[in-house]
């Protein structure tokens, strides 16, 4: 099992899903991932942890009337520093959708879209660290951004987080992915046509399964959607998939990382 000890600057630390019926997701998700729902968080402030065998695998916020933003899956990467990470972004063309703010003990965090529209957040941990497991079954296990400029996106991520970019070989896309160190982070990759004209960048989430068909299958019978066929890939078979309010992300197996 793997479990996540050291939370380095820069790296995917905590994901959490915006969802208009938190009842209804925690039914949804704890269903699909075998998570469990053990009081932690605050159901009445709209937010709650899930977790998997004991340890946290990712949020549920509730989004309230007038949210102006969708359903969706965000991404936070880590930092030490909260603050000097928000004026980095700045620096670099980002916009602040949320400033750096304290919440409660469990950590520091904002919120930003990026200079090609995609929206993030950082996290800095205190009582929560972030995710306590990553890449088995039902947990998170690989994220990328989906870029209408990717060499921007590139750009303002090596710059705010210290990563470094490099090309992956794979026909048809412009893939790359993002480093820290001897650390693979995260990929950005520029949406190709097939995209429809309307879609903003965004952050993609993927979650480990044990069978992506037969996780396709449970989420389709548990009124989520499929948004494009399972197929094979060098890194796993995947599915591009949709919970029952449209926040979208994949389902994966087996986990080989690009550029690791």
């Amino acid at each position: 099992m793997a479990r996540l000890e050291d939370v380095r600057p820069g790296t995917v630390t905590w994901v959490d899903v915006q969802t208009p019926d938190l009842e209804r997701a925690r039914n949804f998700y704890g269903e699909l991932f075998g998570w469990s729902f053990p009081g932690a968080g605050d159901p009445a402030a709209g937010y709650i942890f899930a977790e998997l065998g004991g340890r946290k695998a990712a949020g549920m916020a509730k989004l309230g009337p007038g949210a102006k933003v969708r359903p969706m899956w965000s991404v936070y990467l880590a930092t030490d520093d909260a603050d000097a990470t928000a004026r980095a972004a700045l620096q670099a063309g980002g916009r602040a959708l949320i400033t750096p703010m304290d919440v409660t003990d469990q950590g520091r965090m904002a919120y930003f879209e990026d200079p090609t529209g995609a929206l993030f957040g950082v996290w800095q941990g205190r009582a929560h660290r972030g995710a306590e497991v990553s890449g088995e079954p039902g947990a998170m296990a690989w994220h990328e951004v989906y870029s209408r400029d990717v060499g921007a996106a590139r750009a303002f991520y090596g710059a705010v987080f210290d990563l470094e970019s490099r090309r992956l070989d794979a026909p048809d896309i412009e893939y790359w992915t993002l480093h820290r160190g001897s650390q693979v982070v995260c990929g950005a990759m520029q949406m190709p046509s097939h995209f429809q004209p309307e879609a903003p960048s965004h952050w993609n989430t993927y979650f480990a399964v044990s069978g992506v068909d037969a996780s396709v299958a449970r989420l389709i019978s548990l009124g989520g959607s499929l948004v494009a066929p399972a197929f094979d890939t060098p890194f796993g078979r995947l599915a591009f998939v949709a919970d029952p309010f449209g926040a979208a992300f994949c389902l994966i197996h087996p986990i080989r990382l690009p550029g690791s």
